[in-house]
């Protein structure tokens, strides 16, 4: 609220004004029947003769007094309603910029424990729960506090004694609203996790729905969105009828006092120590007092589904990043690629054993690594430390002499193009995808480094080439197109050293000889690092380093570690033409 302290006083001031012109324009209203009431005695004519020439308040003036207070009121609530609306469009932009903002920090820990359905209801539902305080709840606020403000003190000057008959009822409201308040805010709290268990499930079965289909397991899915669904759907009913208990029962309460008020001020009247007018004035100043009664309901139920909702927005707003970008100012602005790791040790939160332990690694700059190992040996764990995608440990990884930790994350990733092993595709056109960093790149730059990752071809034959829609994670495209639009993404930077996490996976032998060769030429001078399992392609490396159980086993170039007849060497024997395991797994040493 603070950046919008202005308008949010603006707009108080306003519901202030129209407040006042309101109740001014009920004691005209009351004093125009007495004043009709006076004159019936002497007949019409003499009424409006008397009325409009009255120097004191005539009939007229009270007419075109009224009619200024009628629109004073229109111009100044509708200028406080416009205001609040403002401020609450605005502030919800801003909780979304930093729900964003917030989320785009987080590393793998943060998003074990909140699903993307999850963070997307936070992002979407919670902040229109809280868009919904500002736009309507302030408006209600305003009238639960200006209306009794100035009914009761209108009311008490008129007459004491008939307004203290309300109060019995005041304390009844207030307990009642005090106890549906705390039963609405659980009620809300399950119908905000119920939204996000469904988003979660929608957006998991929608991500996964070529698995559900290749698997035959649609009418099973359905039957479990029927459940999380029926779960929602309880939660919200629930919701709905404390809402409708607490909407129903308070106008009861208020139509109560409202008739005690008719009986005792109509005595009142008939003995003489009311006039009509006051009598109407008082009914007039009762409902504007009773108007958050029969409101309180509604502001119960935005307020606590806003607290719930702010809460849980809060959940991500309090998160820790993993990754502390803390740059020491002291590293240089332009790498070179050299990387030195001494004694990395790392361990995945929550497991016992390290996953890397104790690697001692030199990778000069302008050298290309390759690395090897079983499935689960550490290969994409040793890679995510270089770019500090996990936490990388203080002192166990220098870049060009400086402790990889004193870099900021902007100039480290910004200079070190990786190509993860999962190849994701934005839902936009293949051009944009593969000049994702820069898209005001030259065509002839795009064609460039699609040519060297061997998608020529395949985008030539796509119906609109490079402005073809890949779908939401490239669904159009196969896994080897997939794999080389990524690399082209990551060719395409020519940064000073370049990290390839398997991404040769899906490629045949010839299109990979193909991009090797092309690789080579492109980067003689500059650091790259790859993973792989194919010997094929390790070979063309300079020096080859091969993890067994997270430590490093073997380290030496493709002749080298030959000739060692350690696991490359059995690796090199499994993928020959003509053997047994086809080279698909990494076999033990023994």
């Amino acid at each position: 609220m603070a950046p919008y302290w202005a308008s949010l006083s603006g707009g108080f001031v306003s519901f202030f004004l129209a407040r006042l012109f309101e109740i001014s324009t009920y004691f005209l209203l009351a004093k125009g029947i007495d004043l009709v009431a006076s004159q019936l005695a002497d007949g019409p004519n003499a009424m409006w003769h008397v009325g409009v020439l009255d120097a004191d308040l005539g009939l007229g003036t009270i007419v075109i007094w009224m009619t200024l207070f009628v629109l004073g009121r229109f111009f100044a609530w509708s200028h406080a309603r416009r205001a609040m609306r403002r401020v609450s469009i605005a502030i919800s932009y801003d909780l979304r910029q930093k729900v964003y903002a917030v989320v785009q920090r987080q590393g793998p820990r943060f998003f074990s424990r909140m699903g993307v359905g999850d963070i997307m209801t936070r992002a979407i539902q919670d902040i229109a729960l809280v868009q919904k305080l500002f736009s309507m709840g302030m408006i209600q606020l305003v009238v639960i506090v200006y209306a009794p403000l100035f009914g009761m003190t209108a009311m008490m000057i008129k007459s004491p004694s008939l307004t203290m008959l309300i109060f019995p009822f005041l304390p009844a409201v207030f307990v009642y609203a005090w106890r549906m308040a705390r039963r609405m805010a659980e009620s809300s709290r399950e119908v905000q996790q119920g939204l996000s268990d469904l988003t979660s499930h929608t957006q998991e079965n929608l991500s996964g729905i070529r698995t559900v289909q290749a698997m035959a397991q649609e009418q099973n899915e359905i039957a479990r969105f029927w459940r999380t669904n029926d779960d929602y759907a309880k939660a919200f009913y629930e919701q709905s009828r404390l809402s409708s208990w607490m909407s129903a029962v308070k106008p009861y309460i208020a139509h109560v006092a409202q008739l005690g008020i008719i009986c005792y001020g109509g005595h009142l009247v008939m003995i003489g120590e009311m006039t009509i007018g006051d009598l109407v004035f008082f009914l007039t100043c009762l409902n504007m007092l009773l108007q958050p009664i029969r409101m309180a309901g509604f502001f119960i139920t935005t307020v606590q589904r806003a607290v719930v909702g702010t809460e849980r927005l809060y959940e991500i707003f309090d998160a820790v990043p993993e990754i502390v970008d803390a740059p020491s100012g002291a590293t240089p602005a332009l790498i070179r690629g050299d990387f030195k790791l001494q004694g990395l040790t790392f361990s995945y939160p929550g497991t016992d054993a390290p996953t890397l332990k104790d690697i001692n690694l030199h990778v000069h700059a302008g050298e290309s690594v390759g690395i090897v190992g079983r499935i689960g040996s550490g290969k994409s764990t040793l890679l995510k430390q270089l770019t500090r995608m996990l936490d990388t440990p203080r002192g166990t990884v220098l870049l060009d002499g400086h402790d990889v930790c004193d870099y900021s994350l902007i100039s480290l990733r910004g200079q070190v193009a990786q190509v993860l092993q999962d190849p994701f595709l934005f839902g936009e056109p293949l051009r944009q995808n593969i000049s994702y960093d820069d898209t005001a790149r030259q065509m002839t730059e795009v064609w460039d480094s699609a040519d060297a990752a061997a998608l020529r071809d395949t985008i030539e034959d796509l119906p609109h080439q490079m402005e073809t829609l890949v779908g939401e994670r490239g669904v159009t495209l196969s896994g080897g197109q997939k794999q080389r639009a990524t690399l082209a993404r990551g060719l395409i930077r020519d940064a000073p050293v370049l990290i390839l996490d398997d991404c040769f996976s899906s490629v045949d032998t010839a299109t990979e000889e193909h991009i090797l060769g092309r690789l080579k030429s492109m980067r003689n001078s500059r650091t790259t690092i790859l993973v792989s399992h194919r010997v094929s392609t390790l070979r063309h490396c300079d020096r080859i380093v091969v993890l067994e159980d997270g430590a490093v086993a073997e380290v030496g170039s493709h002749e080298e570690l030959l000739r060692a007849g350690g696991i490359y060497a059995a690796l090199e024997r499994a993928q020959a033409p003509g053997a047994a395991n086809g080279g698909n797994l990494v076999p033990s040493p023994a």
